[in-house]
């Protein structure tokens, strides 16, 4: 069964339930109401005949009543035979007792009775004479109760066919409701399936009418959720074509080489260098593509050591310094005391590619300058080159795996792999961190490694 369906059903159902109470209600109340009126009209003529009559030993006397044609009035009498005493002109004289359950009671009684198939509502009211109270009589006053009859079959006529009228109304105009509501929902559905068999994810689901209903939230959250594979997609695309691209060259070295070493028939130390040069880069590329993996999966393994960061920097120094060999100078600028909590040799990393990724695009001669100050909780790790700069449509890309910058900051020699950025982005987010880059044309670049000490208490000047 459709979803269509279901709702009209349920929306039929309740309704039908709604209506089944309400007309029980209203029958009843309808029976009760009118029942209470017949039961106040005998109470009236009741007290009228017994105010009117004269009673004594010897039994009841009742002057001429004018009673409505639908009253009925017996005077029965206490003895043991149960003699009819006196009675109303409407009432045959061969008609019996209207309560006979009623002779012997003390007090007024109402009952319901069929006499001569018709339903009376009798009260019966004992006759008493003062000062013993004696019980003289019976009085027996009594109504028909076929206006009542009547008001509830007439009731029942006009609701019976009223409500199933009204309950194919709802379920009619709730299956229009229905599928008005879910419509949207069928064209989210037939969208997707034509983006499934197209195989586009470049293709949105159009919004009709103000974003601010439940379906218009879904068809939101779905061209959002496309978008997102989108780019996934075309990440993962990009992904493949720079493996390939990166693997292709080293492959080809390696298999140039190996042809070398054929023909030749004796091992060549200059082929047997660029074969072993080749490995370690494509076993370094593996490496790191495996730690990006962990990092961006949140499942990279980081020890949760003290870490004094001025120690970390200087190290990365002395090693920056014996790498540029004096191509190009290494100075460390503006230096504080910090330590953070987090993993020293990833750490290191970090610093060691965003000082490989300056020395790199530095000019001969050039200064790559490493700094370190404390602030407001946060320490702030930099490293400045003087390169010719970053362009800023290039910015936002910086991090992304195997993105290329122009030729302005190419790369030269061989070079990495293009994901030493990556990783230090990686790695600075699992310590809680950001990492950031700032740049102008022609005056090189600054990149700022953000780390919380752990004891900061206000850290809104650094973010």
């Amino acid at each position: 069964m459709t979803l269509r369906a279901r709702l009209t059903l349920w929306y039929t159902i309740v309704l039908a339930g709604a209506l089944l109470i309400f007309g029980a209600a209203v029958y009843l109340l309808l029976s009760y109401t009118l029942t209470v009126q017949i039961e106040e009209n005998l109470k009236r003529a009741a007290d009228e005949i017994l105010l009117a009559s004269r009673r004594d030993m010897r039994g009841v006397t009742l002057p001429p009543l004018d009673l409505a044609g639908s009253v009925y009035v017996q005077v029965w009498a206490p003895n043991e035979s149960g003699e009819l005493a006196l009675l109303s002109t409407n009432v045959p004289s061969h008609a019996g007792a209207f309560d006979v359950d009623s002779f012997g009671a003390t007090v007024r009684t109402f009952r319901t009775v069929r006499v001569d198939q018709i339903d009376l509502r009798v009260l019966s009211v004992p006759v008493v004479v003062l000062p013993d109270n004696r019980i003289v009589g019976y009085l027996q006053v009594a109504n028909s109760l076929e206006p009542v009859s009547s008001a509830r079959e007439l009731l029942l006529y006009l609701m019976i066919p009223g409500g199933l009228l009204a309950i194919g109304l709802a379920g009619a105009i709730g299956w229009s409701t229905a599928g008005a509501a879910l419509r949207p929902l069928s064209e989210v559905t037939e969208a997707a399936l034509r983006i499934n068999r197209a195989d586009d994810l470049s293709h949105r689901i159009p919004l009709k009418g103000p974003g601010e209903g439940e379906v218009a939230q879904l068809v939101l959250a779905f061209n959002a959720t496309l978008e997102r594979l989108e780019n996934l997609f075309e990440a993962q695309k990009r992904f493949l074509a720079d493996v390939s691209h990166e693997l292709r060259t080293p492959l080809t070295t390696i298999r140039g080489n190996v042809d070398i070493l054929r023909r030749l028939g004796a091992a060549d130390q200059e082929a047997l260098d660029a074969i072993t040069a080749e490995t370690d880069r494509m076993t370094r590329m593996v490496r790191d593509l495996l730690l990006l993996a962990r990092a961006e999966s949140g499942r990279l393994p980081l020890a949760k050591d003290a870490v004094e960061l001025d120690s970390l920097l200087l190290e990365v120094y002395k090693e920056a310094q014996l790498q540029v060999e004096g191509r190009v100078e290494i100075k460390i600028g503006e230096e504080d005391q910090a330590q953070v909590v987090g993993d020293r040799d990833r750490l290191k990393q970090v610093l060691l590619n965003l000082v490989g990724n300056a020395v790199e695009h530095t000019p001969q001669g050039g200064k790559v300058t490493l700094g370190l100050k404390a602030m407001n909780g946060w320490a702030r790790l930099t490293v400045t080159d003087t390169g010719p700069g970053i362009p800023p449509e290039q910015l936002p890309h910086i991090f992304e795996r195997f993105y290329r910058v122009d030729s302005a900051r190419k790369r030269r020699g061989t070079g990495g792999a293009g994901l030493g950025l990556s990783i230090a982005y990686w790695i600075t987010r699992s310590h809680g961190g950001r990492i950031e880059v700032t740049s102008q044309h022609q005056e090189g670049a600054t990149f700022s490694v953000w780390l919380p000490t752990g004891n900061q208490s206000d850290q809104d000047t650094a973010t």
